[in-house]
């Protein structure tokens, strides 16, 4: 009877290539240049070459920028939804946004967390920032708006008086830059109808320089 062991048998050399590379650590035997895991040409997302290579996330392709806008959260809500197993929290955030030069803007964001519903209501601010009219860190003139059941209005002031407001005026206010003002809201309390009044009242600010510019007049100099 012929047993294994009577068989001789032969032992091809290994090549120069072979020893290089040899088998992938954990990848049950997959050489790398047969597109193995972690390979050139295999399917782990971080490896490099072919495959099912997807490239970075959604979150890296977008890394956060200093641009000199500020943001400040005037207002966080929780919800709560009943469910079988219990409650279920969310969060919803009223961010306001400027660069304290003449820009603000008014964001709403909503998530599971407070940090995420933030960083959504910050981004939503930066894309509607609106222009206002800022003369020598105060008003040109009196101005009131309406928005909803909020009513807000607005005097300029002296110099060093500072910002006599409270609440979502005084965030509008200082996110666009004003040192000097003299506010009151005599409507709703809402945060939102009272931000959005401050924003559509500073809106509608004019200089009379753009007044007499509109009536296609010119500006008179003073003569000393």
């Amino acid at each position: 009877m012929v047993t294994d062991s009577d068989i001789p048998v032969t032992q091809v050399p290994e090549t120069p290539a072979d020893n290089a590379l040899g088998p992938v650590a954990g990848s049950s035997g997959f050489d790398q240049r047969r597109g193995g895991p972690g390979g050139p040409g295999g399917f782990n997302r971080g490896g490099q070459g072919g495959g099912n290579n997807r490239g970075p996330r959604r979150d890296d392709r977008r890394p956060d920028i200093d641009d000199g806008i500020s943001e400040k959260v005037v207002f966080i809500n929780r919800c709560a939804k009943v469910v079988k197993g219990g409650r279920r929290f969310s969060f919803s955030a009223l961010v306001v946004c400027g660069d304290k030069e003449g820009k603000v803007g008014l964001g709403f964001g909503k998530a599971k967390e407070v940090s995420d519903a933030i960083k959504k209501g910050g981004q939503a601010a930066r894309k509607n920032l609106t222009l206002v009219c800022i003369v020598n860190g105060t008003l040109p003139h009196e101005t009131y708006a309406e928005f909803g059941g909020g009513k807000v209005l607005l005097k300029p002031a002296s110099p060093g008086t500072g910002i006599i407001a409270g609440g979502g005026v005084r965030a509008v206010c200082e996110a666009a830059g004003v040192k000097d003002i003299l506010a009151k809201s005599m409507g709703s309390s809402n945060h939102a109808n009272v931000v959005k009044a401050t924003i559509k009242a500073l809106s509608s600010l004019r200089t009379r320089e753009n007044i007499l510019s509109s009536r296609g007049k010119k500006v008179r100099e003073k003569s000393v």
